[in-house]
């Protein structure tokens, strides 16, 4: 037995007055509202109505439960009608994971934009460089940078991620400009600590490329690289989103432009592709395009 739909045939008998027109108001036939009513009561194990040819009357217990019945349905089809809401209005808090350096130079923006278009949506954005785990910590969606393998989450690309090597005028007046990936052994490279050579092509392409090893500084963090960079410090291989701006100054120059890695992406990662709920749905629509083909920081 549906418990609900028993229940509501029940109410709307009630209502009516009569199985007839309870049936009419259901789409449904006098004989299964009967039915319904009947193994309700028995389920509960007390008679709910008092039945003659001519009207049906509530017996106590049936009074004492029509009235709580009543509240149910009606608490549930609110429940139904805000769920509804909230798949075809953006609302609610959505939960945003990314990354740091990318999220503080470029994020904001998109997120004023967002919700002057979405304003019933908050946003709690939490910056992290580690690989986050978006159904364990509770995350709508997860910015990731790079190449994607396969797993049970849904990604969907919103921009290229393009990779340059990069130093100093000063850097390269002093040390020479490489022509050649051979060029690199003895340079001063500023390594991403992040930027695993098992995981990252990039990282494995310069270890190969150079012929040798090189001397390091390393950071997690790109924004700190890049500025060792601009101050002489070495040769970076960071995406263009960081150093963008700096190249555009001529405070950074690019290296070995002919041997540039393979562009990374941006993904935004959530967790289902049916049932997603609409502040998702509404924010990876709003991502996509916003910022640009080819992305505005690579307009250099």
């Amino acid at each position: 037995m549906d418990r609900l739909t028993a229940m509501r045939a029940f109410v709307t008998v009630v209502a009516e007055g009569a199985f007839t027109r309870a049936a009419e108001r259901l789409d449904t036939s006098p004989q299964l509202v009967s039915k319904y009513v009947s193994q309700l009561e028995q389920h509960l194990g007390v008679r709910l109505l008092n039945r003659t040819t001519r009207r049906i009357h509530l017996t106590e217990a049936g009074s004492a439960y029509h009235q709580r019945a009543q509240q149910v349905l009606i608490e549930i089809d609110d429940m139904e009608n805000q769920l509804d809401d909230l798949q075809t209005q953006a609302q609610g808090l959505l939960r945003i994971s990314a990354p740091v350096s990318f999220a503080i130079r470029h994020l904001a923006p998109l997120l004023s934009d967002f919700q002057k278009a979405h304003p019933a949506v908050g946003i709690d954005l939490q910056l992290n460089d580690r690989k986050v785990d978006i159904v364990e910590e509770g995350f709508d969606i997860a910015m990731r940078i790079g190449r994607l393998k396969s797993s049970s989450l849904v990604a969907k690309r919103i921009a290229p991620i393009r990779l340059v090597m990069c130093a100093s005028p000063h850097y390269l007046e002093t040390h020479g400009i490489p022509e050649d990936p051979q060029d690199l052994s003895g340079h001063r490279y500023l390594r991403y600590s992040y930027m695993e050579e098992s995981r990252e092509p990039a990282l494995k392409w310069l270890r190969h490329n150079s012929g040798s090893h090189l001397s390091e500084m390393t950071s997690n963090n790109g924004d700190v690289l890049v500025e060792a960079a601009i101050a002489g410090a070495g040769i970076a291989l960071q995406p263009t989103f960081i150093s963008g701006r700096a190249i555009k100054q001529g405070k950074l120059q690019v290296v070995l432009p002919t041997h540039e890695p393979e562009p990374l992406g941006l993904y935004a990662v959530y967790a289902h592709r049916q049932l997603l709920a609409s502040k998702v749905r509404h924010f990876v629509d709003f991502m996509e395009g916003y910022f640009g083909d080819p992305p505005y920081w690579d307009r250099f």
